[in-house]
């Protein structure tokens, strides 16, 4: 089972939006996939309410209890874990990011997003340096605010994965009908980068799953 932690110190970034998509291409992709919603807010939780679907899984669960859940998630079968961090706790961000075999950080092309990547870096690198791949999201249609944002985050040593996110209504619209945006509108721009950037993440997972295993392997071998 892998183990994807979403996390940024600032609301508002598009995290659990982007938490709930991937949840869903990894469903889409035939992967069984369990969404653990560490935010009291229960945003994630309410999203599964209003869905019609039975599937992705979403649970809440508080940072003491995350391992047992994960557990029985192994044991039950599901391949995909995505975990949604509430924003402005250390303390929960800092539980997932421990166990995570990537964490995604999502950040929205403005000085206020951008600011926090430091703090996240810091937590980050108390859980032991783990994978993390920064995701720019709401990018507008015109200016160059992209190419802002991924200069000033190649600046503070992160990576910016190559898929980023427009400012698009359907994911806002999705979520209202608890969908997202591969289901609201399967041929749209939004589901169409939402593919993208599965495709991605799933790359470089099994990417680390293949070198851990080339790793054993010549421990075995000595």
């Amino acid at each position: 089972m892998k183990i994807i932690a979403l996390i940024a110190q600032k609301g508002g970034t598009g995290k659990t939006t982007l938490a709930l998509a991937l949840a869903v291409a990894a469903e889409q992709a035939g992967l069984d996939t369990l969404i653990i919603d560490l935010d009291p807010q229960a945003t994630a939780c309410n999203w599964s309410d209003r869905r019609a679907a039975e599937s992705p899984l979403v649970i809440d669960a508080q940072p003491a209890r995350m391992a047992q859940a994960l557990e029985k998630a192994r044991s039950g079968g599901i391949g995909l874990a995505v975990i949604d961090t509430p924003a402005r706790s250390e303390q929960s961000a800092l539980a997932a990011a421990k166990i995570a075999d990537l964490i995604i950080i999502p950040c929205r092309p403005q000085i206020y997003d951008l600011e926090t990547i430091t703090n996240t870096r810091e937590l980050i690198a108390l859980a032991g340096n783990k994978p993390a791949l920064v995701v720019l999201n709401a990018i507008p249609a015109r200016g160059d605010r992209l190419d802002q944002a991924r200069l000033a985050v190649e600046n503070m040593q992160l990576p910016v994965c190559p898929v980023s996110l427009g400012q698009r209504a359907a994911f806002g619209d999705a979520g209202t009908l608890g969908q997202t945006a591969l289901e609201y509108d399967r041929r749209g721009k939004a589901a169409e980068e939402i593919r993208q950037l599965y495709k991605y993440i799933s790359r470089l997972l099994n990417k680390k799953e293949n070198h851990e295993e080339e790793s054993r392997s010549r421990g075995r071998a000595r």
